[in-house]
């Protein structure tokens, strides 16, 4: 279980800086790699050992396959890795399903919660290619640093522990260290509402609020995150470890994560036009839903989505937040 002879064919679905930087994990780890992104002009930038638009003065290993043929890179494959944004997951999957075998294991490596319909990534793979175990790719992780070869560290989880820990040790590389985990909807959950934090604590930074705020606003979004935890089943220590808690105490932080930086514009006042992709925006809103259907304190969750539909001010929010009811601290 622990050898990394079994799965030795991976396919990597996505172009873009996460999508090119796990396939380097993927090669570094002894991984014959294919990886598929729809851009022809980044695919080939990809297998020449660069990708100038998501990855920009990163040089890395050409032994990456890049095509633009879902097929092809589907062929053979043992594992494949789904790095598609949230959004677009259930629209490449409906293109997978022609082309992937039963039983192959699909780890879902991208962040977020459906907008559509507020179904968790995991439960789209099960509806869509019932055949195919699920299991996710999460932690504290900046695409630069693992494709510099910097150490990191992640946890994969699966239903099937055993399947967990058979990927995280076929994973695992010289600089990146993978932990296992039976919690696939902690990881989950995890990774998606540290996104919409991370743009209150941006928004907090943006609008020179101070280091105290920024403290106090990333502290009750934790809390946030347990209670939206518990009420979908998630276990305690998941969220304590890297794909919650440490996951956040790293996207609340640094202006290397869009989500962060969407944020700090939103509080400076800034146009928003044009910015990367912040998969926070699209999960705050199914996000507040979801806390309200479940009947789940979030005020921090409801004030991003509110400041995102322009309904309130990045002032009025804190002003809002500032004067909730008194309440014991471990009121969870």
């Amino acid at each position: 279980m622990n050898g990394k002879a079994a799965i030795s064919r991976t396919a990597v679905l996505g172009g873009g800086a996460w999508g090119t930087a796990l396939a380097l994990a993927a090669l570094h780890a002894g991984h014959a790699v294919r990886l598929w992104a729809r851009d022809a002009q980044m695919a080939a930038a990809i297998a020449k050992g660069e990708n100038p638009r998501y990855l920009p003065g990163i040089s890395f290993d050409t032994g990456i396959a890049s095509t633009t043929d879902l097929q092809a890179a589907l062929a053979d494959a043992d594992c494949v890795l789904s790095v598609t944004p949230a959004q677009s997951l259930r629209s490449v999957l409906s293109e997978v399903k022609a082309h992937i075998r039963p039983g192959i294991p699909l780890v879902l490596c991208a962040k977020g919660i459906e907008r559509e319909t507020g179904a968790l990534l995991s439960s789209i793979v099960t509806e869509i290619l019932p055949g195919n175990p699920v299991a996710v790719l999460s932690g504290p992780s900046f695409a630069a640093d693992v494709a510099r070869g910097l150490p990191t560290a992640v946890v994969v989880a699966a239903g099937d522990d055993a399947l967990a820990m058979d990927l995280a040790a076929r994973f695992s590389a010289r600089n990146l260290r993978c932990y296992s985990s039976d919690d696939v909807i902690g990881v989950e959950l995890g990774g998606a509402l540290k996104n919409v934090f991370a743009i209150a604590a941006g928004a907090v930074v943006g609008a020179e609020l101070g280091a105290s705020a920024q403290a106090a606003m990333v502290t009750r979004g934790f809390v946030e995150l347990r209670r939206l935890g518990a009420a979908f089943g998630a276990q305690p220590e998941t969220l304590m470890g890297l794909s919650g808690l440490g996951d956040l105490m790293l996207t609340c932080s640094s202006t290397q994560s869009r989500n962060f930086t969407y944020g700090v514009a939103l509080g400076r006042g800034e146009s928003l036009e044009g910015r990367p992709l912040a998969e926070g925006v699209p999960t705050a809103a199914i996000a507040a839903r979801l806390a309200a259907r479940h009947g789940v304190e979030a005020p921090i969750i409801s004030a991003v989505a509110a400041i995102l539909a322009g309904a309130i001010t990045v002032g009025e929010a804190v002003e809002a937040l500032m004067t909730r009811p008194l309440k014991h601290e471990n009121t969870i």
